[in-house]
């Protein structure tokens, strides 16, 4: 059975993770917490060169159920999301209804950009029903001192 057909969503999320290819170093982080298989690895090599790009991670928004473990892990109850899971700041939680307006600006390659605008554009908009909001999620101010 391909991972696909093992996560079917049973309701449209409110939020779905995007992540700025720019920022992203491909450690991984958000791959190894996401409960659907969401994010992968994006391997990509310049056409002319072969010469392969720097690594990120994309997620697929078709799987994606907006539980925001990819942005913060679960802490105590009275403060649900503490620890900052990607140290670079890459990942933001978007409502469905802006996903397209945010495939022009995920970076990456331009390369990239070109070859699969379409392919995200149409993931985009399969997301966005009529009835969608349109605004961001914000995770709550958190300093995270790396020094310590």
């Amino acid at each position: 059975m391909p991972p696909s057909a093992r996560y079917i969503r049973t309701k449209a999320p409110r939020w779905l993770a995007v992540i700025d290819a720019d920022r992203c170093t491909g450690c991984g982080a958000c791959i190894e917490v996401c409960p659907t298989e969401a994010i992968a690895r994006v391997r990509f090599a310049q056409a002319e060169t072969g010469v392969p790009l720097p690594i990120w991670c994309e997620v697929d928004w078709d799987r994606c159920i907006g539980c925001k473990l990819c942005v913060r892990l679960p802490g105590k109850k009275a403060d649900p999301y503490t620890l900052l899971l990607c140290p670079w700041g890459a990942i933001e939680m978007l409502a469905p209804g802006d996903l397209a307006a945010a495939v022009d600006r995920m970076g990456g390659p331009s390369e990239y950009v070109a070859a699969h605008r379409n392919r995200l554009l149409a993931a985009a908009q399969r997301q966005s029903g009529p009835n969608q909001e349109s605004s961001s999620w914000k995770p709550h101010a958190t300093t995270v001192d790396r020094a310590s």
